[in-house]
């Protein structure tokens, strides 16, 4: 992997961690105190730290992942980086999202916020992705 794609990893990484901040922390904030059994100890209390370091250090792995997905798929447009991204998002947190709802005790704006997020992470790195292999 050359250091155009390491850079535009880390940067659509970056990206992602600001919209997961806006999806996944600002929109519906208020959503998150209903339930406030759900947490655990200490995310209650305002103790996020960790938890939102090893997000954000999870959010990069993913983004490579989906790097990797359009690599082993052969993408070399931006559109094949997209469907790539909406096919693992299909394949993955859309559905394990909606089905926690079910069982979870969480606001449905909450999982409809995250469902997006989770789409506009993998979107972006898709993209990314689609534009960096369409110059090799």
């Amino acid at each position: 992997m050359n250091w155009i794609a390491v850079a535009a990893i880390l940067g659509s990484g970056t990206l992602a961690a600001f919209t997961d901040w806006l999806f996944m922390g600002v929109l519906f904030h208020e959503e998150y105190r209903r339930y406030p059994e759900v947490w655990w100890p200490g995310l209650r209390e305002g103790n996020e730290t960790g938890a939102i370091i090893w997000s954000s250090a999870i959010g990069y792995v993913m983004t490579a992942a989906i790097f990797i997905l359009c690599v082993l798929a052969g993408v070399h447009t931006i559109l094949a980086g997209l469907t790539v991204a909406a096919i693992a998002w299909i394949a993955g947190p859309l559905g394990v999202i909606v089905i926690n709802g079910f069982f979870i005790k969480m606001n449905p704006k909450l999982t409809f916020s995250h469902c997006t997020g989770y789409l506009v992470r993998f979107v972006i790195a898709g993209a990314a992705a689609g534009y960096v292999f369409s110059m090799s």
